[in-house]
């Protein structure tokens, strides 16, 4: 936010900015753009962060549904594995 405040305070200078902080021209002119659309807001970090199941759209809940259940089948073949191999040795001993 710093940073920004300073760039919009200076004209958009948007070269100055990236010298005095020691950033990229890209960087400011990125986080400028955010600071507009989306105000304090759009400058959270939002890298690895999790959606919430209301903001997903109904594509992404069905992503998410999808790799549930592929998790889940997984499970359910080692599970079964294991008690092939288990009925595998009793019958052995």
């Amino acid at each position: 936010m710093e940073i920004v405040r300073y760039c919009l305070d200076n004209g958009r200078n948007y070269q100055r900015t990236a010298e005095v902080f020691a950033v990229s021209y890209q960087q400011v002119y990125g986080w400028a753009k955010k600071y507009d659309a989306d105000g304090v807001h759009g400058l959270e970090d939002r890298r690895g962060r999790t959606k919430q199941e209301e903001e997903l759209i109904n594509e992404e809940k069905l992503e998410r549904r999808i790799q549930q259940i592929e998790r889940e089948n997984e499970r359910l073949r080692a599970e079964n594995l294991f008690l092939k191999k288990l009925e595998e040795i009793e019958r052995r001993g």
